[in-house]
């Protein structure tokens, strides 16, 4: 990115953050060259870990490319934190209120601006014991199909070893390796220009998980298992669903 186009807060971000990655880290960064420089994208990563956002950040970042990510609109009306969050151009999303077709609009904006908006298709860390992807909401294909921005998917594997979530344990030892890379754009095309239904949504979300998943795969090897689903199930069972697709 031009670094001249990064106002005070960003810069301060990038101060604040890029050394403790730096120091935190053992980088295996593949793939940048599918981020392009100039124009919208849509970025999907998965999500194993409360420390991955920073990952994705500092990989996104290197790439140059200004990541823009998704956070509750609550947080942004917190004192001095929401006015931070706003200079460094990260978007408020409202969920499950009326108020939602006003963060797709947010979203839209920032890819007309040429943004690198990165959006967690699980909406939350994978709940797979083993920690492969999950089904996906379908927030990402929406705003793909509305907007025609390239939706690029990106996979790490580390984050998991900075905050393990399902220890709730943080490591603070230097030099954690983590593997981070970026793919193709996800072919979304025989979508393009369709209403968008519950059936079109969901079938182009399980097309870009199964991607993250069948990447995830190259790098942890072995054989990916299906998507696991969010579905009911009896307390303590921890059962893998059927095939998503």
């Amino acid at each position: 990115m031009t670094r001249r186009r990064l106002g005070f807060w960003q810069w301060f971000a990038v101060v604040l953050v890029k050394p403790v990655m730096t120091v935190w880290t053992r980088r295996t960064w593949r793939g940048m060259e599918h981020l392009r420089r100039d124009g919208g994208v849509i970025i999907v990563p998965n999500h194993v870990s409360h420390a991955d956002p920073l990952v994705a950040a500092h990989f996104i970042y290197d790439a140059g490319r200004w990541p823009q990510f998704l956070g509750k609109a609550s947080v942004f009306r917190v004192p001095v934190i929401g006015w931070i969050l706003h200079r460094c151009r990260q978007i408020p999303v409202e969920r499950n209120t009326v108020d939602a077709v006003r963060s797709l609009e947010h979203l839209v904006a920032a890819l007309d601006q040429g943004g690198a908006v990165v959006i967690y298709p699980e909406g939350t860390i994978t709940r797979d014991p083993d920690l492969w992807p999950m089904k996906g909401k379908t927030g990402a294909a929406r705003l793909a199909l509305a907007t025609g921005a390239p939706v690029v998917p990106v996979v790490m594997w580390g984050p998991e070893r900075i905050f393990d979530p399902r220890r709730a344990r943080l490591n603070p030892r230097p030099r954690i390796p983590v593997t981070v890379v970026a793919g193709p754009p996800v072919d979304l095309s025989r979508w393009a220009g369709s209403t968008p239904t519950k059936a079109v949504l969901e079938e182009m979300t399980d097309t870009i998980m199964l991607r993250l998943r069948d990447m995830l795969g190259e790098i942890r090897g072995g054989t990916p298992p299906p998507l696991w689903e969010r579905t009911a199930r009896p307390a303590g069972e921890r059962r893998r669903p059927e095939a998503a697709a």
